[in-house]
């Protein structure tokens, strides 16, 4: 069984070649790693594959799922928990397996949150900087004590609990809101509905997924919302924020900073080497320019161990997929 893996960077491949003689007696596999991400372009170069692999920035509507299909693809493995971009119904009419990893790590994508915003808060980029130039000044570094301070955490799953953890462990009062409330969430924090919880919240994280009832979830209505300069933090998914609403926000001060690990329009961007190219997106330079906004390039999840777990739930759905077993991470819009 042949395997393409799209958009492919060499940690995966290094992750995955560690993996598969974990699944020697199940799978007789070889794979290709392509550097190239999978849209209507370049799906083409799935020809040969009897599955493809893909992360968070794939193209996956009914255009390319029928032009997979022609091609003789018969599965599809989401190396991520996210699929916003899969056309679920035109993959059940299609016939195609497909499945994702649901959660890897939460931990890892709660620490970069914490990370963000501790970085954001205490200005330690623009601290090291200054150090390494010589400049010992505090002018300009001023930050505040989290502890005591209220934090929101919007949407309460895996992710959305182990930050509200952190947060609750370093003294702060925690909000959170989730349509479907975690029982789990009450060990940490109080559930309140969202227009509380920005009301009160000095800073406000993001830990739910993207749909359409999730799209710009943070607009110009939302943030006025907010308490008046609280921190907004995005590690979750792009399309939850409105860019040009909240760069609105924070030119009028409304919004006091912001840390974002994503970005809607990231996929043209983010997992490669721009640095010797000019960026053609007039949002995001305009985002960059504010001294009280913190960028990652969709770093969250990056850490070891959660590579090694998207490697192996991967390998297992394929193995799920191999022998007609049930795969408990198989998506469906019948489900």
């Amino acid at each position: 069984m042949q395997v393409k893996f799209f958009g492919s960077q060499p940690y995966d491949q290094r992750s995955f070649e560690a993996h598969r003689e974990d699944f020697s007696s199940e799978l007789d596999i070889s794979f290709e790693f392509l550097n190239a991400e999978l849209d209507k372009h370049t799906v083409a170069l799935a020809e040969g594959a009897d599955a493809i692999c893909v992360f968070v920035n794939a193209q996956l509507d009914r255009e390319v799922l029928e032009r997979l299909v022609e091609l003789g693809v018969r599965a599809v493995l989401l190396r991520c928990a996210g699929f916003n971009n899969l056309d679920l119904e035109a993959a059940d009419e299609l016939g195609l397996f497909v499945a994702r990893v649901p959660a890897y790590s939460p931990e890892a994508v709660a620490e970069h949150t914490l990370a963000l915003t501790m970085t954001l808060n205490r200005h330690t980029h623009r601290a090291f900087n200054r150090v390494r130039e010589g400049n010992f000044a505090l002018d300009g570094l001023l930050g505040m004590t989290l502890h005591g301070k209220t934090v929101g955490i919007v949407g309460t799953g895996r992710i959305g609990l182990a930050t509200a953890a952190i947060f609750h462990g370093l003294g702060c009062r925690v909000l959170g809101f989730d349509p479907v409330p975690a029982a789990a969430f009450e060990q940490y924090g109080t559930a309140v509905e969202l227009d509380t919880l920005l009301a009160e919240s000095d800073i406000v994280s993001l830990h739910c997924p993207l749909f359409q009832s999730t799209h710009h979830l943070i607009n110009a209505d939302s943030l006025q919302k907010m308490k008046s300069g609280a921190m907004l933090i995005n590690t979750s998914r792009g399309g939850l924020i409105d860019t040009p609403a909240v760069i609105e926000a924070l030119k009028s001060h409304q919004l006091g900073a912001l840390a974002i690990d994503v970005y809607e329009q990231e996929a043209p961007l983010f997992f490669a080497d721009r640095s010797a190219d000019f960026i053609d997106d007039d949002l995001f330079v305009r985002l960059m320019t504010f001294p009280n906004v913190l960028i990652t390039g969709h770093q969250g999840f990056f850490t070891r161990e959660a590579l090694s777990e998207i490697a192996d739930t991967t390998l297992k759905n394929l193995a799920d997929f191999a022998a007609g077993r049930d795969c408990p991470h198989r998506l469906s819009s019948i489900n």
